[in-house]
Parts: structure tokens; C-alpha cells; sequence
């Protein structure tokens, strides 16, 4: 069939290409129901529709979820590695000390008070006579009994002492030291250096460290009642500097306690002095 003759029946059937093609759409769409959704709904299946609606929604966020975290998507059964797990709240630890270290870098330091000692001067009220003296050495002569055992800690004791006597103002040959075996020997030695009168003074300088055995109690007891003993029998002031220590480790924040007894024997001694000389008015 040629182009005229196919024209031509075209004509006669009064359709095209494009009719057909409508002609069958409508065919086809014959067999459908022209129930909208709205209708359906009006029906009587809204909770049908809304289920539909709800699975619809979760499927999308699910979908979602999975793009986003595919660890997720195996229901949580892929946990993440223990390495990472580990690493952020360390991280996040190692922070935080840093930037406390470093705003308390910037607070000013304040001196913490010895445990051993309480805050505060001693302060006498006013309209009382006041009688006391101050470390001064000038030309006093001073006794100094040392222990030879723990030399270490001794020895760094007989050196602030003896640099402390110096600042104030003895003078080398007016100090007289006299090394003895231990401890125990202090209140002996300083016993008979106070009965000479020769001495304004005396300092006494050992060190004891806590062992096994009840050997310290003893020790550090029998020296500290000893050399209190020499001073009360003889007048002479007599300062404890004897070290008691747990451990040695403690010792060397304690040096100083070689010149806090040389301050506290000069001081003595000046107030026995001036005691004499309010007396003798």
C-alpha cells in the first residue's frame, strides 16, 4: 500500500497516528477504576493508607540513616574499631590538663605553711614590760656539738650553721666545734661544753632515721631529753638542731635547720643577757 491509498483510508476511518495513539491510551485506561484517593479514603480505608504512608516515611529516614552511617545499616552489629574508641576520650582528657596548666601558670604562687607550723605571730598585749632578746652574735662565743653519724646530713647542717653565724656577725674564732660519735653523745658533749663558761651558747646537730628496729624511739627521745638537760642544769641555752627523719629523702628540705638553731641559741642568749642586766638595776 502506498502513501495516497494509507492517506486515504486515514481519511475515511477520520483518525491519524496521534488519534490512534490517544484512542488507545483511553483503551487501556478503560479498565481501571476511577476511584481516586480521596475517594478511596471517603471508602473507608484511611488506616490502610496512612500505614502505607508511615512504612513509606521510616523506609526514607531508614534509607537516610544507612547513606549517612553505613555502619548503621548492619544494625549495629559493626562496632567501631577499639583503637578509636580509645583515642577520643584520651584526646579529649590530654586537653583539658593542658589548658588547667596553663591558666594555673598564670594564678600567683602562694607559700604553703608547713604542716608542722601554724599561721599566726605571738602578740602581747599592750601596757605589760616586755623582756626579749634577738639573734644577735657580735662578739658571743658559741659551743657547736655535731654527730659524725649520717655525715651527709650532719655535714650540710654544721654548713648552714656555721654560714649563719657568720651573717650574724661571730666571728670564726669565737665558734668552737666538737664532733661526737652519734646522737646519743650530743647532750653529754654539749653538757660539758656549757659547764666551762666559756660559751654564750650551745648548738647541738645530729640526725636519726627511722629503721627496723626501736633503735630511733630511743635515740631520738634520749637526745632530746639529754640536751634539755644540759641546759636547764648548767643555764647555758642549749638549741635542738637534730634531725628526725622516716626516710632520708627528708633531709635535704631540712637543711636549714642548722641556722634556725643557731638563731634560736643566739637569741637566747641574748635574752639571758639582757635578764642579767635588768636584774643587776
Amino acid at each position: 500500500m502506498d502513501d495516497r491509498e494509507r492517506s486515504a483510508d486515514d481519511r475515511a476511518w477520520g483518525t491519524s497516528e496521534g488519534d490512534d495513539l490517544e484512542h488507545a491510551s483511553e483503551n487501556v485506561l478503560e479498565g481501571w477504576p476511577a476511584t481516586s484517593v480521596d475517594e478511596s479514603t471517603e471508602a473507608g480505608e484511611p488506616e490502610q493508607l496512612e500505614a502505607e504512608a508511615d512504612s513509606d516515611a521510616d523506609a526514607d529516614a531508614s534509607a537516610s540513616r544507612d547513606e549517612a552511617d553505613p555502619d548503621a545499616a548492619l544494625g549495629g552489629i559493626v562496632a567501631a574499631p577499639a583503637s578509636e574508641a580509645l583515642s577520643e576520650p584520651v584526646e579529649h582528657q590530654s586537653e583539658q590538663p593542658v589548658e588547667q596548666g596553663e591558666a594555673q601558670e598564670q594564678e600567683p604562687e602562694v607559700a604553703e605553711t608547713p604542716r608542722e607550723h601554724a599561721p599566726g605571730e605571738l602578740e602581747i598585749p599592750p601596757g605589760y614590760p616586755v623582756l626579749e632578746g634577738e639573734p644577735v652574735g657580735g662578739r658571743r662565743a658559741v659551743g657547736i656539738v655535731v654527730s659524725r653519724f649520717n655525715g651527709e646530713v650532719t655535714g650540710r647542717l654544721l654548713d648552714t650553721a656555721l654560714e649563719e653565724l657568720g651573717s650574724r656577725g661571730v666571728e670564726p674564732g669565737s665558734i668552737t666545734v666538737m664532733p661526737v660519735p652519734g646522737a646519743f653523745e650530743l647532750p653529754l658533749a654539749a653538757m660539758a661544753l656549757a659547764k666551762t663558761r666559756r660559751f654564750a651558747c650551745i648548738v647541738a646537730l645530729g640526725c636519726v632515721i627511722r629503721g627496723d628496729t626501736p633503735h630511733f624511739d630511743y635515740v631520738a627521745g634520749e637526745a632530746a631529753s639529754g640536751l634539755q638537760l644540759a641546759a636547764i642544769e648548767t643555764g647555758v641555752p642549749v638549741s635542738f638542731g637534730v634531725l628526725t627523719l622516716d626516710h632520708p629523702d627528708q633531709a635535704e628540705p631540712r637543711f636549714e635547720k642548722g641556722a634556725e638553731a643557731v638563731r634560736t641559741a643566739l637569741e637566747m642568749a641574748d635574752l639571758f643577757a639582757n635578764l642579767r642586766a635588768a636584774a643587776a638595776r
